[in-house]
């Protein structure tokens, strides 16, 4: 069986799967690729490119103050600006703690509609899905956790990440790489890591244990996944992305085939199993 066709076994009605290639081949895929499902918070990754794409046009500064008393637009980006998950409650001064936050995400969107005078669900499709022909995703609902798309487009979007053309290369490589070193938290379900590494954006697996990514999974790979049973991963030193969309909300079911499947994708697809 190809690794792609594992999602077949998954307790999910409908489910789709890209593996892309570090050039942007679509090196294998399966299932539903152009059903639009809600991605959760692997939204808060087209937030983050986004919110770069606005640093680099001038229109913001990753140290401009953003949010609580002290903390910055990279705080919001890293969760370090203190803020609750749900409420606008500051939990910790900025940079102390890795408070995971769909708050911090919302006021990062609201800071950049005020200061590049155009709403953030515009710029967004504006700066990122437009020039990468990503039609059929949607980012008009929450920042955090609002945007719909396809297998199709996110699979667009990981060959973004693998080999920018919005972005310079040193933004990308800033983003994927660890901010506030050091700093303990929780990856919601699954539990207190520590460390709890995060880039601008862009979750950091590192050594992280349990995950939500394989145990072949490099230390280097960076992503995403959300509440709504979705994910993206980018692995580096494999030389590879994936992308899996369900229609069922994250839970016990996929914290156990998921890490299952990435194993088996990177075995096919990685370097190492070329």
């Amino acid at each position: 069986m190809r690794s792609v066709e594992l999602i077949e076994s998954w307790p999910v009605e409908h489910a789709g799967t890209a593996v892309v290639s570090a050039d942007g081949e679509v090196l294998a895929s399966h299932g539903d690729l152009d059903k639009v499902f809600p991605l959760a918070s692997v939204s808060k990754l087209l937030t983050a490119y986004a919110a770069l794409v606005a640093v680099e046009e001038g229109a913001v500064e990753l140290d401009d103050p953003a949010g609580p008393e002290g903390a910055t637009i990279r705080h919001l980006l890293a969760h370090t600006a203190g803020y609750d998950f749900s409420e606008r409650t500051v939990r910790a001064a900025p940079g102390e703690r890795r408070i995971y936050s769909n708050v911090g995400f919302e006021v990062l969107a609201e800071t950049i509609t005020e200061r590049a005078g155009i709403d953030f669900a515009t710029y967004a499709r504006e700066a990122v899905l437009a020039p990468l022909s990503m039609a059929s995703t949607d980012v008009s609902g929450s920042p955090a956790a609002g945007a719909r798309s396809t297998v199709t487009d996110l699979a667009r979007f990981a060959a973004e990440l693998q080999r920018p053309t919005l972005l310079h290369p040193e933004t990308v490589a800033e983003a994927t790489s660890v901010v506030f070193p050091g700093l303990d938290g929780v990856v919601p379900g699954f539990g207190r890591q520590r460390p709890n590494d995060w880039g601008l954006g862009f979750e950091i697996r590192d050594g992280k244990s349990p995950h939500w990514t394989g145990a072949q999974s490099s230390p280097r790979t960076f992503g995403h996944f959300g509440q709504s049973g979705t994910f993206l991963w980018v692995d580096p030193d494999a030389g590879i992305a994936c992308v899996a969309l369900t229609d069922r909300d994250f839970g016990p079911w996929a914290a156990e085939v998921w890490p299952t499947f990435t194993d088996a994708v990177l075995a096919e697809h990685g370097r190492a199993g070329a």
